[in-house]
């Protein structure tokens, strides 16, 4: 029988098939769902951000572990809601308006869905408008924004006005990512946070819902798998 280790290894490894097997034997064989994403999925995805960060992965093989992930939380999704397993967050992400860029934005939400959060997508060219009825909607403690292109950076500038005069500014955190942003450029808009890439992402997701939830952020340090 495969266990969680074994799961983790191989969604580092962006083995899709062999992922979904691990998930389904554990499942079949009575190990909670809550268990699976915690020891499985959030530790083999925590692996990816941290060899990503020390560029010790790339695109590729990052797409092919999430690709590995999505798939098989398609099957682990309906023992969570069944067993109660509550989100770690919620998050809203979009690509600001103007904008058609995609990959790194959908690779972010795979990671933060992986660390247990969940993920409300609104897809690129999205406008002021449509992240502030999100907010209203879905109710997230964080709000992420992606831009590629040096020319749609102002609409992060724009869209944190926006939710600013809609009066929801102090209901949630806003972090920033994409090529042309930096932590100067975050604070300069007034972003709570930025983030260099996907792995940055997850960390700096989990340190901004802690504090607006006023909890701490979980010490684990994932350890890299040989």
């Amino acid at each position: 029988m495969a266990d969680l280790q074994e799961l983790s290894d191989a969604l580092c490894s962006g083995y899709v098939d062999r992922v979904k097997h691990i998930t389904k034997e554990l499942l079949e064989n009575g190990t909670p769902s809550g268990t699976i994403l915690k020891e499985g999925f959030i530790a083999g995805m925590d692996i990816v951000g941290a060899r990503m960060s020390k560029h010790e992965m790339y695109l590729p093989d990052v797409l092919q572990s999430a690709r590995a992930m999505k798939g098989a939380m398609e099957i682990l999704q309906p023992y969570l809601k069944e067993s109660g397993v509550k989100a770690t967050g919620t998050v809203v992400l979009g690509t600001v308006k103007g904008d058609m860029h995609d990959i790194g934005k959908t690779i972010v939400g795979i990671m933060l869905q992986g660390a247990g959060m969940e993920v409300i997508d609104l897809g690129v060219n999205v406008p002021p408008e449509a992240f502030i009825e999100a907010i209203r909607k879905h109710s997230p403690q964080l709000v992420g924004f992606s831009a590629l292109l040096t020319t749609t950076m102002l609409w992060m500038k724009k869209t944190i006005d926006a939710i600013t005069t809609a009066e929801l500014r102090d209901k949630v955190k806003i972090m920033i990512g994409g090529a042309p942003t930096s932590q100067r450029f975050a604070d300069e808009i007034g972003a709570d946070g930025y983030a260099h890439d996907a792995g940055g992402a997850v960390i700096t997701a989990r340190e901004l819902i802690a504090g607006l939830k006023g909890t701490e952020v979980s010490s684990h340090i994932p350890k890299v798998a040989k």
